[in-house]
């Protein structure tokens, strides 16, 4: 075990890490510490992929968090029956009474109320709290699912779960310790073609895949450079110092999924590349001349335009990543996977599958949908096109989620995944760093990926979730 790794242990044994001293502060701990260790290859505790945790007939769920993402999950969760929303928390009160009206408009009681800066430590040491669904700025991620799961409560995290590599091994430590599901809530694992793409590869239908694209490619410099976007101009303050793929895991987890990384392969080592910073400088200026608000954001480094990253598996497959979201593009997460016999591809949309030279027909493209489209979606999509969010997908998301706690089955997203796509963005920092060099992706898995078994598509042993009724329009 390396010297920083004890440091970093004994930190936590001695309450001086970030988990004992609450909130970390913005635009602090910076995650390109120069001496941060990579691979830690000490034994691997219990194995957290494919457990199943004892049932939960009613999860009783806290949120934290109540901006775009927490009151959309608010709206999205009471929607499921046997899914109670018992506690809300944000720092800002004035965003727990339109939460609390969505709850109550459904007929369901009214949450218990959390607020200020470390409400979140009581929510999580409450006793009535079976799930903490956690929605808030990227650095208190891991915080809070780490002491969420120390007080014995299964956490789920919107992306990315962790910024460091420290992190990463701090949430797996936990759940593999505490056997609570730390789960990172990648919806884009549930789209309907990144769905019908996976269930495809299983079947083989693209023969021996040997290569995939994903990217997140989103034009957000006005909402970056918002005031009201993101409290404390919190995501703004990400840009201005990391420099790399700072937002890996929507267009990584499916494709990552379909190659069953850590479940019969893994992830050896990567590089990466940034271009430079061609906008938010230019931006920062520009709003400063007008607004001295900006003052501070003048002069910063700011991450490039464009993040390229390229990985390679164990078994001699190829990842590439994009990130950009400065650039007046439209969007796209690309999610393209390519096999010995086909090739998927969705962006430019619509979704596009090919066996030679040419894309298939939309007709024989509807054929395949009817044939390979996975049991939750012909259980759940419907609905969850009309619950909405990105167009259903973080609806069967939560459905899937909430199905698995109730019925004891292991989730769709264990912590090893939810770390593996998200260690991507700091050790795409690390590369960039030194002119694209090779970096090691650590195995949090610890060997296990040599027998764990993929994510299983069926519905077998739940499916029994109900949801409340769903008005049109």
């Amino acid at each position: 075990m390396t010297s920083n790794r004890r440091k970093f242990l004994r930190n936590i044994t001695l309450g001086t890490g970030a988990i004992a001293t609450g909130l970390p502060v913005l635009g602090k701990d910076h995650p390109m510490d120069k001496d941060e260790s990579l691979p830690y290859t000490g034994k691997s505790g219990f194995n957290m992929c494919g457990y199943a945790a004892p049932k939960i007939d009613k999860v009783r769920i806290g949120i934290i968090g109540l901006g775009n993402r927490g009151s959309g999950a608010v709206g999205r969760l009471s929607f499921i029956e046997n899914a109670e929303i018992v506690a809300l928390c944000d720092n800002r009160p004035e965003r727990i009474p339109p939460a609390q009206k969505t709850i109550t408009g459904k007929g369901l009681p009214k949450a218990k109320e959390y607020t200020g800066e470390e409400g979140w430590k009581a929510l999580c040491e409450s006793n009535d709290i079976d799930f903490v669904y956690i929605c808030t700025p990227w650095q208190l991620h891991t915080p809070m699912a780490v002491y969420a799961m120390k007080n014995g409560k299964h956490a789920a995290s919107e992306v990315p779960i962790a910024i460091t590599v420290d992190e990463c091994w701090q949430l797996v430590e936990t759940s593999e310790k505490t056997k609570m599901h730390c789960m990172m809530l990648e919806n884009t694992c549930y789209d309907f073609f990144e769905l019908l793409t996976l269930n495809m590869a299983r079947h083989g239908l693209f023969g021996e895949l040997i290569h995939a694209e994903g990217a997140y490619i989103h034009d957000l410099l006005s909402s970056n450079f918002g005031k009201t976007s993101y409290s404390k101009m919190w995501r703004l303050r990400e840009n201005e110092s990391r420099n790399g793929n700072l937002y890996p895991t929507h267009g990584l987890g499916p494709i990552a999924q379909c190659l069953n990384i850590n479940r019969g392969d893994k992830m050896d080592h990567m590089v990466s590349m940034s271009s430079n910073d061609f906008m938010m400088g230019a931006t920062a200026k520009e709003k400063a001349a007008e607004d001295p608000f900006y003052n501070e954001f003048v002069g910063k480094p700011y991450r490039g335009n464009m993040n390229t990253s390229m990985i390679r598996t164990n078994k001699g497959k190829t990842i590439m990543l994009q990130h950009d979201v400065t650039s007046p593009r439209p969007y796209s997460r690309i999610h393209l996977i390519s096999g010995t016999k086909g090739v998927a591809q969705k962006y430019p949309e619509p979704g596009r599958v090919a066996f030679g030279h040419e894309w298939i027909k939309p007709e024989e493209l509807t054929a395949l949908y009817d044939k390979y489209t996975p049991e939750i979606v012909k259980h759940v999509g419907d609905i969850a096109k009309k619950v909405g969010g990105h167009g259903g997908m973080d609806f069967m998301m939560d459905w899937r989620t909430i199905d698995c706690l109730r019925n004891g089955l292991p989730l769709d997203q264990d912590v090893y995944d939810g770390v593996l796509w998200s260690v991507i963005g700091p050790l795409s920092e690390r590369s960039v760093a030194k002119n694209s060099k090779t970096v090691e992706v650590p195995d949090f898995s610890r060997g296990n990926w040599k027998t764990n078994t993929p994510v299983n598509l069926t519905l077998e042993g739940g499916g029994n979730t109900t949801v409340r009724e769903v008005k049109k329009g």
